[in-house]
């Protein structure tokens, strides 16, 4: 039995990153630890690991699922703490140093992954073991992480020839760097332009809460004025109620080019390269496309599943999208919009026309949203619902003095994981919001290691006039990202590879957006949502418009959502190498799905981060297939309340707490007693 410990792996008595973490918690000791740190701790961990791996390879016993399988899951755990450091910090708090480490390290961690992969010893004892599973009487846990080990080295060119693994080496790490500069592009372009307003008149339409953020992005710019950036809530906001046409159009097409010009900056050939990159892999695998590659480990199991799927999403939504188009047209024409509307416009007129229509203008929800009460109410819920309780502790060390961190009990009052909460947006912050986690949640040796569990996002900062108040989207962003959390802090699992959002791509936002849902239940909302200056509750009235308008122009946001997936099925599921212009080859594949006219000088392709630098290449389908699992599943709730602990506890039981130690559609049976439909998110969208 080859016993792999988590002690220090070097003499460097200098190097936090390895050494014992002497913090609450063993959390990361982020007060310690600086830029120098993360190249030595990389090489000393990977050399850690390294010999961890030989000693499994080299045994002289007859391999079994202890000595080989569960050995092999447990190695290299120093260097799994580093790079979860490391590289979650690397996209919530970067920096050009941070970012030449990334381009420094990426090429040793390629290395390392691909000599473990193309170790003909080690995978002889991994096949052996899996050669024998129908007589090993293993749990299912343990089947399953025989099966992704065996997979890992299989799907990746363990039985590839000696000259095909030397090209598959050269392909992991030219895919590893180019995935990195495209990320880094991304956020030099989102960085780089903002709007200076000087004219407070060209700030005609926005919010007070829109225009106090402004002035306090232009003061941290030591600027007169008002600056609107392309981060979401300054970006978003400005979409939709500024009243200057033609500044709206400035601001759009800074951000839709992002990428797409010409500087240093270009993602274009990055991203085709990434893309056929991507195909000669699966080729080498004995695959026609990266997709039919990807699909094989997903719920879909096939391109042609994803296909028929966002088709029949299509074929529902396409037509209610265009009446919707017209119709934002014909009010605009009427409101004084005297050309065809263009995309600069949508957001501005139908939120012009939710308004005349519903009487409901979703700033006036803000007041009711400030971010400390919805955290204290979404904690809240999880205490209805699974009986937690949070505490704040601030001697745990942060990597950003923004970030506030909770320990999380369970009902039975014990210890069930650590909560990194990250908010507001910054320069060296990627956008968007994600979940993400510095430890996972395993166990060894009889010891259940709780989870270390980050929620990152970029909500609207506090100004020197108000507190932090959400919109409702940004709301429901908290909770789309909490039930991630959930997800990560829940997880009961033996083995770190199988914990908490280790699952199929299609099946990881389940968990998310279901929770989604309680942000239109009145009885949920009644807990915290109270105006931050009067405390009264938000009005009933208010509650009733969020509901009728939840639905305001769904159809629209599918065929957005659709246009997406289509387009990143359409990069990997080339059987060829892209050849042709990569503006003409995105307006091909989202040509099925386009409302408006194309803009000249724009793709969106450019600044894809999901498919191109993040995990969802031939995967971005999944939000729309989790769509279907999540609304299904509410069902259930609905139908025994929506704080029912007994509904609750078998969605725990039955899918937060199994990770990826069950196929997922086992999993949602157990939960829901059937397979899901598409019925149930048509109905819930209005488009039934």
């Amino acid at each position: 039995m080859i016993i792999l410990t988590l002690a220090a792996c070097s003499t460097d008595q200098t190097n936090p990153l390895l050494q014992p973490f002497d913090t609450p918690f063993e959390t990361p000791p982020f007060h310690l630890i600086r830029h120098e740190h993360y190249v030595p701790a990389f090489k000393a961990a990977i050399e850690q690991a390294r010999r961890e791996i030989d000693s499994i390879a080299q045994q002289e016993v007859i391999p079994d699922f202890q000595n080989t399988i569960e050995a092999l899951s447990r190695a290299g755990n120093r260097l799994d703490l580093i790079s979860g450091i490391f590289y979650n910090v690397n996209h919530a708090e970067t920096d050009e140093t941070m970012q030449q480490i990334a381009r420094d390290v990426s090429p040793l961690m390629t290395d390392y992954s691909n000599d473990i992969l193309f170790n003909a010893e080690l995978f002889a004892r991994v096949n052996q073991v899996y050669n024998q599973r129908q007589n090993l009487n293993l749990t299912p846990e343990q089947n399953m992480l025989l099966e992704k080990t065996w997979k890992s080295f299989a799907r990746n060119g363990a039985n590839l020839s000696g000259e095909q693994k030397e090209q598959m080496r050269k392909i992991s790490r030219e895919l590893s760097e180019l995935s990195l500069q495209f990320n880094d592009n991304v956020l030099a372009e989102t960085n780089g332009w903002f709007l200076h307003v000087t004219d407070e008149n060209d700030l005609s339409g926005l919010p007070v809460s829109t225009k106090d953020a402004a002035a306090e992005a232009a003061r941290a710019k030591n600027l007169e004025g008002w600056v609107i950036t392309l981060h979401g809530p300054s970006f978003v906001s400005f979409m939709r109620y500024a009243d200057k046409r033609n500044l709206r159009e400035k601001v759009y097409m800074a951000y839709a080019k992002r990428g797409y010009q010409q500087n240093e900056h270009n993602n274009t050939e990055i991203l085709t390269r990434i893309a056929n990159l991507r195909l000669e892999r699966a080729r080498l695998l004995g695959y026609p496309s990266h997709a039919d590659f990807v699909l094989e480990e997903t719920m879909a199991q096939s391109a042609n599943t994803v296909n028929d799927f966002l088709k029949e999403l299509a074929d529902a939504s396409l037509p209610v999208a265009r009446k919707e188009l017209k119709e934002v047209q014909q009010f605009a024409s009427a409101n004084g919009g005297k050309d065809e509307i263009q995309p600069w416009d949508w957001s501005y007129y139908a939120e012009k026309l939710r308004q005349a229509r519903y009487d409901f203008d979703e700033e006036l929800t803000r007041p009711y949203f400030q971010l400390e009460k919805v955290t204290e109410g979404i904690f809240d819920l999880t205490h209805k619902l699974w009986g937690f309780t949070y505490r704040q502790n601030t001697e745990i060390p942060v990597y950003h003095k923004d970030v506030e961190v909770y320990e999380v009990y369970d009902a039975d009052g014990s210890f069930l994981s650590l909560l990194y909460m990250d908010f507001f947006p910054r320069e060296g912050k990627s956008g968007g919001a994600w979940m993400t986690s510095f430890r996972e949640q395993y166990r060894k040796d009889g010891q259940d290691f709780r989870p270390q569990v980050s929620i990152v996002c970029n909500f609207s900062k506090p100004t020197d006039t108000s507190p932090s108040l959400l919109t409702f989207n940004e709301f429901s962003t908290y909770l789309h990202e909490f039930g991630h959390a959930l997800h990560g802090m829940m997880s009961q699992v033996t083995y770190g590879d199988l914990s908490g959002t280790s699952v199929y791509r299609d099946f990881v936002e389940l968990p998310s957006q279901i929770l989604e849902n309680w942000a239109v239940e009145k009885e949920f909302l009644d807990l915290f949502a109270r105006h931050y200056q009067t405390g009264e509750p938000m009005p009933g009235e208010m509650v009733k418009k969020i509901i009728e308008v939840k639905n305001f122009h769904a159809a629209y946001a599918t065929v957005r959502q659709l246009s997406f997936g289509l387009n990143d099925m359409a990069w990997h599921s080339i059987t060829d190498p892209v050849t042709m212009d990569a503006e003409k080859f995105e307006r091909k594949a989202m040509e099925p799905v386009q409302l408006f006219g194309w803009i000249d000088g724009t793709m969106m392709s450019t600044a894809f981060s999901h498919i191109f630098s993040g995990g969802y290449a031939a995967g971005y389908y999944g939000y729309k297939w989790a769509e279907v699992l999540d609304a299904d599943a509410y069902k259930l709730f609905k139908e025994n309340g929506i704080f029912d602990k007994k509904t609750a506890q078998s969605f725990r039981e039955n899918i937060l707490a199994k990770g990826g130690s069950e196929h997922p559609m086992d999993l949602y049976v157990k939960f829901r007693g059937h397979e899901p439909s598409i019925d149930a998110l048509l109905e819930r969208s209005g488009l039934k």
